[in-house]
């Protein structure tokens, strides 16, 4: 199998606390990869060192193929307009300007609007074209959709399926499991920079198992458990509010978000 990339060992510590911890990552060519966890779980490191943007300490990171990276936080001169930009990074690219893919991008309106006066949505597509002007095989995004309106996620959702449609490889850090779910092929959950699973979304519902919300509403509220055996659970939920004269009003019964579940891996729960 040709991976885009791997990842053996990957080490990275700030002083005496341990970031990165030994992670292993394999990404296939052509695939949309989420590597997952809540703040702090040390996503963006092990993106910066993966990019080569920050030593790590040990371990060993292979990439095949021509690397185009969107940082989490990034920015241009105020007043820098949108087509000045693609022509500036065109130049340092050696490339010919497309300012037409802003328009694949949804923001051909900013072509010549200042970056002081672009909406972060904007901004974020803005910096994604300037990203994509070197060609690259893998493309790199660091939370791509923070501070997107539901109409610029769903945007940007169409052009990443667009990308892997061309044959590219993508990786994107994220804490958004639906976004996860959504677009990518497999992905990594990140905790205490240790991977705390790795495979499909497929295979992370089967390791789940069938776990269940039960929410019962009474007389005296609404009361909820967890249980995987919903058969003997139910039954002895049932039980107990009859031993408390607790009229039941409703029920009902789901196995959970994959987000809830994404989470409790995430917490260590």
């Amino acid at each position: 199998m040709t991976y885009a990339l791997e990842v053996k060992g990957l080490r990275k510590s700030y002083g005496e606390r341990e970031v990165l911890k030994g992670i292993d990552l394999c990404v296939r060519r052509g695939e949309i990869f989420a590597l997952l966890g809540v703040n702090g779980a040390g996503k963006t490191t092990a993106l910066a060192c993966i990019e080569g943007l920050r030593r790590y300490d040990g371990g060993t990171v292979s990439v095949n193929g021509r690397m185009g990276i969107q940082l989490q936080s990034a920015a241009l001169p105020a007043h820098i307009k949108g087509a000045e930009a693609v022509r500036l990074f065109a130049k340092w690219n050696r490339k010919t300007a497309d300012v037409s893919m802003l328009a694949a991008l949804g923001v051909d309106g900013i072509a010549n609007k200042q970056y002081l006066e672009m909406s972060t949505g904007q901004k974020r597509r803005l910096h994604l074209a300037l990203t994509l002007i070197c060609d690259p095989d893998i493309v790199f995004l660091d939370e791509p959709t923070a501070g997107l309106d539901i109409e610029g996620r769903i945007s940007l959702h169409e052009y990443i399926r667009h990308l892997k449609a061309q044959g590219k490889t993508i990786l994107l850090a994220s804490h958004d499991m639906a976004e996860a779910e959504s677009l990518c092929d497999s992905i990594a959950i990140l905790r205490d920079g240790e991977i705390a699973f790795a495979g499909t979304v497929l295979a992370l519902t089967e390791k789940i198992g069938k776990h269940y919300n039960i929410q019962i509403r009474t007389a005296q509220g609404i009361e909820t458990y967890e249980a995987d055996d919903i058969g003997d659970s139910l039954i002895a939920i049932l039980r107990d509010c009859q031993e408390r004269n607790a009229a039941i009003q409703d029920i009902r019964v789901d196995r959970g978000s994959l987000e809830q579940h994404f989470l409790k891996i995430a917490k260590g729960e």
